[in-house]
């Protein structure tokens, strides 16, 4: 397990448990919770996943703050569902789309790396808004390959449909079609994708990344040059993101610009790794577990709630389901405050203080 983990172990037997529980919760997810909103948002926890690990690569290992990392999302989207509409539902044409996405993302993060890592951090964060706004604007306006505002809808592979069944009878109360088996592709391949990047952020590649963020003129004199390795940390997120992308569009069937590219989305990514915890990969797994799950689930609990309270001045309203926005920026608010290294970074934190204090 430790090599496993690349030697990042969680270092706080609560956090361990956590991830444990997250762990066994999403991969039972269509036997545990049963329901299609239910396994809606499984499958999204996962793949924002590795979206937010992937941004924190940038944000929390190298310091780079970029608001295109959306770009590569829509990217990879696009690639599953143009290459699907224009070539067949088949496996084929998945491959020749997800590796011209692939590609795509990469020139494109190795021209912005190359072009824009040498200026200071807050015209870096400017240029990358203004070309994902570019490329957002391009994929609604190009409408005879991308759909334009409407999107795309396409088909996949026979085996990978919901139509599909595998047995007569459901195993458990679930049926096994081929929607179960797009959700197990989506959880291997994010997690093959997540104990990579736990191999590369542990690497020699991944320390000098750190010591970069931390003192980039020291890690300047010592002979490392700040721009290829930024440069290189900007493509391998850009992949990641490219793979997270394809993988929503396999699961949603469908993309277009705002259910892969939107302003919203990339807000989403940035406060779910201050809320888990900046430069730590684990903290993308907590942070997207609690966030999704309470921008799902939030309404139905203040429904709750209020049914409680019903009739009290003041107090029904502020537990109206209307008001759930309010609740989850008040909740982000006291988790930056009671949290500010994240909730990955407090119980590491705890954890060690309580190690000192039995040392002592």
């Amino acid at each position: 397990m430790r090599a496993l983990l690349s030697h990042d172990l969680p270092r706080s037997r609560v956090l361990a448990a956590l991830l444990i529980a997250c762990f066994i919760g999403l991969l039972g997810a269509p036997f545990i919770f049963p329901g299609t909103q239910a396994l809606n948002v499984a499958a999204k926890i996962i793949v924002f996943i590795l979206l937010v690990a992937s941004y924190d690569l940038l944000l929390g290992y190298t310091g780079i703050v970029s608001f295109a990392h959306t770009m590569f999302v829509g990217i990879g989207a696009y690639g599953i569902a143009i290459a699907s509409t224009r070539l067949g539902s088949d496996w084929a044409s998945l491959a020749i789309g997800f590796a011209a996405a692939l590609a795509l993302s990469a020139v494109l993060a190795l021209a912005m790396g190359l072009a824009s890592l040498r200026v200071k951090a807050i015209f870096f964060a400017m240029i990358t808004l203004a070309v994902a706004s570019a490329f957002m604007t391009l994929a609604s306006q190009l409408s005879d390959f991308t759909g334009g505002e409407d999107g795309l809808n396409f088909q996949l592979p026979e085996i990978l449909r919901p139509s599909t069944e595998f047995m007569d009878e459901p195993l458990l109360g679930v049926t096994l079609d081929g929607r179960l088996l797009t959700y197990y592709l989506l959880f291997v391949a994010v997690a093959a994708l997540i104990l990579l990047l736990l191999r590369i952020v542990n690497s020699p590649f991944g320390r000098v990344l750190q010591a970069i963020r931390e003192n980039e003129f020291r890690a300047e004199a010592i002979g490392y040059r700040p721009v290829v390795y930024r440069t290189g940390a900007n493509i391998i997120a850009a992949l990641l993101a490219c793979c997270g992308g394809a993988l929503l569009a396999l699961w949603l069937r469908y993309t277009g610009p705002e259910t892969a590219m939107s302003m919203e989305i990339m807000l989403d990514l940035l406060l779910i790794v201050v809320i888990g915890g900046m430069g730590s990969i684990y903290g993308a797994v907590i942070g997207s577990v609690l966030f999704i799950v309470a921008q799902n689930y939030l309404q139905a609990l203040l429904k709750w709630a209020g049914s409680l309270v019903e009739g009290v001045p003041i107090v029904s309203t502020l537990v109206s389901p209307d008001r759930w926005l309010l609740w989850l920026g008040l909740l982000f608010v006291l988790a930056v405050y009671h949290f500010p290294g994240g909730i990955v970074g407090r119980l590491r934190l705890a954890a060690w203080t309580r190690g000192r204090r039995v040392k002592a």
